[in-house]
């Protein structure tokens, strides 16, 4: 189905609204009624796979190519088989490596699709399909399209700027996965009483400096931080050829839209 811009841009925003309303719902909460706090986390658990479900719908509808359809599909079976091999080991995420690239090579849509996609393909591979894996669809998929909006870079070194670039951003982009990731699981992950504890009662900058201090103890330190190392090295080593490689299987102009 082909989506006329009027149609498609609206609804393509509120989807990552929902999305981000979703992971951000302790933000929210406080600001509800105390007798319907209680119902916000499980209005953020639907609003999640709505909002995957909407974006979906739209910008697989506005793929005009049988080249793109293919191309998308083939990256999709690769990430996936990465993701199934890696996951679980001390943080690592390889798929960032395919994700970074190929958002960089075709786009932000397609970067997004393509994050979509692996989490969806992997989750179903694995048997592993929770209340995480729309939050995990949207993480990554915000991975892919986050660097098909890095700035083109010209002049004799733009390839070599160009990788050490896409590395600076796959360090930002290993430790933001692991803060909105966290973030959404966060009240449920410590009880009340402790130092890095959700308190519904608690000012924004409470629970703020709370949910830095979880995320510093159980992931930043840790499994972010190795996601960041892996993912510049795999940048690093595998990039120039890989993105070269990408390159080369050009899409049509109005391929994606």
């Amino acid at each position: 189905m082909k989506w006329s811009p009027r149609v498609q841009t609206p609804l393509v925003w509120g989807g990552h609204l929902l999305a981000a309303t979703a992971f951000a719902w302790p933000l929210f909460a406080p600001a509800v009624p105390t007798e319907a706090q209680g119902a916000v986390p499980f209005v953020a658990l639907a609003l999640a796979p709505l909002a995957a479900v909407t974006l979906v719908f739209v910008l697989d509808g506005s793929v005009r190519s049988a080249k793109v359809l293919a191309l998308l599909g083939t990256l999709t079976a690769v990430g996936a088989a990465v993701r199934v091999v890696g996951t679980g080991v001390g943080g690592i995420e390889a798929v960032f490596v395919l994700l970074i690239l190929a958002g960089r090579a075709y786009g932000a849509r397609f970067g997004f699709l393509l994050g979509v996609f692996v989490i969806l393909l992997s989750s179903t591979l694995q048997g592993g399909f929770g209340p995480w894996t729309p939050f995990q669809m949207f993480a990554c998929g915000w991975v892919g399209a986050g660097a098909g909006l890095l700035p083109r870079l010209r002049g004799p070194r733009a390839k070599l700027a160009e990788i050490a670039m896409l590395a600076g951003y796959g360090v930002l982009a290993s430790y933001a996965f692991g803060l909105v990731m966290n973030f959404w699981y966060w009240p449920f992950a410590v009880g009340t009483g402790a130092g890095i504890s959700y308190e519904p009662g608690a000012t924004l900058g409470e629970n703020l400096g709370s949910f830095l201090l979880y995320s510093l103890i159980t992931s930043t330190a840790s499994w972010d931080t190795l996601r960041a190392i892996t993912t510049v090295i795999g940048l690093a080593v595998a990039g120039p050829a890989v993105l070269a490689a990408l390159r080369r299987a050009k899409l049509p102009r109005d391929a994606l839209r």
